[in-house]
């Protein structure tokens, strides 16, 4: 059952809490806060709080460097390592400053339903209340944060540098340098900050809607792995793909990389509670719960069908349990996080292996067959597995549980994240292809990327 709905921004009823950031936190802070009024002029940050996202923050910037380098740069060929690590990196700088000018202003400015103004444009206003506490949104809908928005801006900017980065994952091998961070400039500022409001502002319309998704598997992967999913098929196949050896250059990098990517996840998931306390407890807890579980059925389920369980195999199905928890953290207790690790697990080496054999499309590194694939499982296993009293406000005593009706909602914003998503990126892609160029010649991509797009080589 349901408790009083909460009222949105023009006095319409939402179905439940805040649903998505401090990164994804909506779906995290609100719960925190939501029955508070707005600070007081004179009201201080709490500093436990502030202290528990700062760390969070900093683990999350990890999982993008070196973390997703490490992990993608040692699934490829030794002739791309280098400019595959050379992608996380530059794209971690490019979405920093895009985030800061106006990434933040137009996820995170007040707007309207679909994406935000330019209130924030170079963060206006933000630097000079560095010292206190702040709200989101404004009348019935505005959120207390006990943080300050600074160190909300930081958190929220690795969340869209560790998206766009995802995105490289499908395009490995063969994508030009120069068409990547034009494509990706616009794609954060133009796909990534409009989705983000869409989930987390209180204004946005899929927040308004009541779907669920406490930290990303909208915003982030499902977004991600559709984007990476458009892209493979508009840049093809790599040359000798199916025929020719494509084996890793260096499982140990990806090993580590996975390694920091779970460790990391603690501060994706649990940061995005927005302080210290039971929920984020909860939610790292079910975080690597899910991990564990999902790297397991995925390594069974390998083995049963291949005869041996691969390293690869089972630091992918880590990543696939944590992309399917990411919507669900805040919501579902530990039982519930070993189903969705299960599922994870098997839906990611079904994705990453039958279906694009199947269909025939070149995802090099699974990003929509793992980001996209088990962040559309999370999404639907959080409106069926949702615990209510962990999404408990004063104003809904009894959160929101998982119901038939939760399910309808969350498959609508699975399916509006899903057809945006992959509508404007292959708009976005025809329109860097024919400006600067996409894809690199077929004796650059015979040669490496390394020396082709940056003159150097890996040993």
């Amino acid at each position: 059952m349901r408790g009083a709905p909460l009222r949105g921004p023009l006095g319409g009823p939402l179905r439940g809490p805040l649903r998505g950031p401090l990164g994804g936190m909506l779906g995290a802070v609100p719960l925190l806060a939501l029955s508070m009024p707005a600070f007081a002029q004179d009201a201080k940050v709490d500093t436990g709080d502030t202290a528990w996202m700062l760390i969070s923050t900093a683990i999350v910037l990890m999982m993008t460097v070196p973390g997703l380098a490490l992990f993608y740069g040692g699934m490829v060929r030794k002739k791309n390592v280098l400019s595959t690590l050379a992608q996380s990196f530059a794209i971690t700088a490019l979405v920093s400053v895009a985030w800061v000018v106006i990434g933040y202003s137009l996820a995170f400015g007040e707007g309207g339903a679909y994406i935000g103004d330019l209130s924030k444009f170079m963060l206006g206003g933000i630097a000079e209340n560095w010292d206190k506490p702040f709200t989101l949104g404004t009348g019935d809908a505005a959120v207390a944060f006990t943080i300050p928005e600074t160190v909300f801006v930081a958190f929220q900017c690795t969340f869209a540098v560790i998206t766009a980065a995802l995105i490289t994952g499908a395009l490995a091998d063969r994508i030009k340098f120069s068409g990547l961070m034009v494509f990706v400039l616009l794609w954060t500022l133009l796909v990534y900050s409009p989705i983000a409001h869409w989930v987390w502002h209180p204004n946005g319309w899929i927040f308004g809607l009541g779907a669920l998704d406490f930290a990303g598997g909208t915003v982030v992967h499902i977004n991600a792995g559709v984007a990476g999913l458009v892209g493979a098929l508009i840049l093809g196949k790599r040359i000798g793909y199916g025929t020719e050896n494509m084996s890793p250059y260096n499982l140990a990098f990806a090993v580590i990389g996975a390694s920091m990517l779970w460790v990391g996840w603690f501060g994706f998931n649990a940061g995005s509670a927005g302080g210290a306390s039971g929920r984020a407890g909860m939610a790292f807890l079910v975080t690597n719960t899910a991990a564990a579980a999902a790297a397991l059925s995925w390594m069974v389920a390998e083995w049963a069908i291949k005869g041996k369980p691969s390293v690869l195999g089972v630091i992918s199905g880590a990543v696939a349990g944590l992309v399917a928890i990411t919507p669900a953290a805040g919501f579902v207790l530990p039982g519930a996080s070993l189903i969705i690790g299960v599922a994870a697990g098997l839906a990611g080496f079904w994705g990453a292996t039958a279906l694009k054999h199947w269909l025939g499309y070149d995802d090099s590194l699974d990003a929509f067959g793992v980001h996209g694939i088990c962040g559309i499982v999370g999404a639907l296993l959080t409106g069926i597995l949702a615990y209510g009293p962990l999404s408990a406000t004063t104003a809904a005593p009894e959160g929101i549980s998982g119901s038939m009706a939760q399910l309808i909602i969350q498959v609508q914003a699975v399916v509006a994240v899903f057809v945006f998503t992959a509508v404007a990126t292959a708009i976005l892609l025809k329109i860097v292809d024919a400006i600067v160029g996409l894809r690199v010649s077929e004796e650059e991509e015979r040669e490496g990327l390394d020396v082709t797009q940056h003159g150097e080589r890996l040993g």
